[in-house]
């Protein structure tokens, strides 16, 4: 029984020794979703700001101790990405006009009286920042040492759960877009590509929707 016991101990610690970084991205990681949806800082972008882009940035420096920029915060191989987004957004930005017109799309996104634009497309830069840093920053190249590729799959679940509530179109489109990011982050060695993707989107589908553009 000792015997057991003590075989198991040393098997735990193995295991926590062997995967100490992936345990560690991992479940700070979803600390970070928990504290964002119960625990909200303040409004919902400075919160994500805090929870997904700051407190990761703490996490690598204090639990990994390595550089925050080997997680994609370099610009990494720019001529790969580059003709990546635009290619990306020739083809994202007529598929956001027509969906935009779309019941469940309106019902979610239309906006309250007196909205302005500028003051949304500074939040949002702020809030994409921490968004994207979580997924296609600490969690793509936190985990690539251990997983390679895989991180890219690995990386896309949460994105994918995190939309839970919006119009189901966009839910199911954040699966492709949650690979595809991923892809071109995992290539390019920068978060940076997904995150001016995600946002011109994000602010595309907004003007189409209140019929500013």
């Amino acid at each position: 029984m000792a015997n057991n016991i003590s075989t198991e101990l040393k098997n735990l610690i193995g295991f926590l020794k062997n995967w100490y970084n992936e345990i560690v991205v991992i479940c700070f990681a979803t600390l970070f979703m928990i504290l964002h949806s119960y625990r909200e800082i303040e409004n919902f972008w400075i919160s994500s700001f805090i929870y997904f882009g700051i407190f990761p940035v703490l996490t690598i420096l204090i639990f990994l101790r390595k550089n925050p920029l080997d997680f994609g915060l370099r610009l990494g191989n720019y001529r790969l990405w580059l003709p990546y987004i635009l290619i990306f957004l020739a083809i994202a930005i007529p598929i956001l006009y027509f969906t935009s017109d779309m019941s469940s799309v309106q019902g979610y996104y239309r906006s309250h009286r007196n909205f302005d634009l500028l003051k949304y497309v500074l939040q949002m830069g702020v809030y994409m920042l921490g968004w994207e840093f979580l997924f296609r920053g600490f969690m793509l190249f936190g985990l690539k040492e251990k997983f390679k590729e895989g991180s890219i799959i690995i990386q896309m679940i949460p994105f994918v759960l995190l939309h839970f509530g919006k119009p189901e179109i966009e839910t199911i489109s954040t699966i492709f877009t949650g690979l595809l990011w991923g892809y071109i982050c995992y290539r390019g060695k920068s978060f940076w590509p997904a995150y001016i993707m995600h946002i011109v989107v994000n602010i595309s589908n907004k003007a189409f929707v209140l019929g500013l553009v």
